[in-house]
């Protein structure tokens, strides 16, 4: 396949770092959010911080997620290394889609979950800057938005293995597909 006159070279050092930003932060994520339901309440402290490092975390994956996305539609990506078959071309572009959705669509979900919660605890981003709630509690709404929320972010974990199973797959298959990603 010829090569795209206006497509970039390689990934730019802001989507690479922005790219491993996120997947750190949603390592990150992913864990405290189980810890922090499981502790009890008669830990009410450690129970309140953990929520607030877990609602911080998310902002920063989607604040960096649309970084991404801007960073992207201005610069473009680099053309498919050569060496990947066509099938796997399309089902990488069908799960980078997916990523990019549930890397926006899981934290609006959890922000919309603090929002309508029976108990109304302030969202603190950092601990510090309150972020204002766009709706107010919901008995109805908060445990589908839970629910939504929890499966969406199971997905989005699910996805980013597979993605990175596939990554470390073409890596040993000698294509450059990490390296590319890792350091250009």
């Amino acid at each position: 396949m010829p090569r795209r006159t206006d497509a970039p070279l390689r990934w730019s050092p802001a989507q690479r770092r922005l790219h491993w930003a996120v997947a750190f932060l949603i390592l990150l994520a992913f864990p405290i959010a189980w810890v922090m339901a499981a502790v009890p309440f008669e830990e009410l402290l450690l129970k309140f911080l953990l929520f607030q490092v877990h609602k911080t975390l998310g902002l920063l994956v989607l604040i960096a997620a649309l970084l991404r996305l801007v960073i992207r539609f201005r610069r473009g990506r680099p053309e498919w290394d050569p060496g990947l078959p066509g099938w796997q071309r399309k089902a990488a572009g069908r799960l980078h889609a997916a990523l990019y959705v549930l890397l926006l669509v899981v934290p609006v979900l959890g922000y919309l979950v603090a929002c309508t919660a029976p108990v109304q605890i302030p969202t603190l981003f950092f601990g510090i800057l309150p972020v204002p709630a766009i709706v107010g509690e919901s008995k109805p709404w908060f445990p589908l938005l839970l629910d939504l929320h929890r499966a969406a972010a199971i997905a989005l974990v699910l996805l980013a293995t597979g993605h990175a199973a596939a990554a470390i797959h073409n890596h040993r298959r000698d294509l450059p597909v990490l390296r590319r990603m890792w350091s250009g």
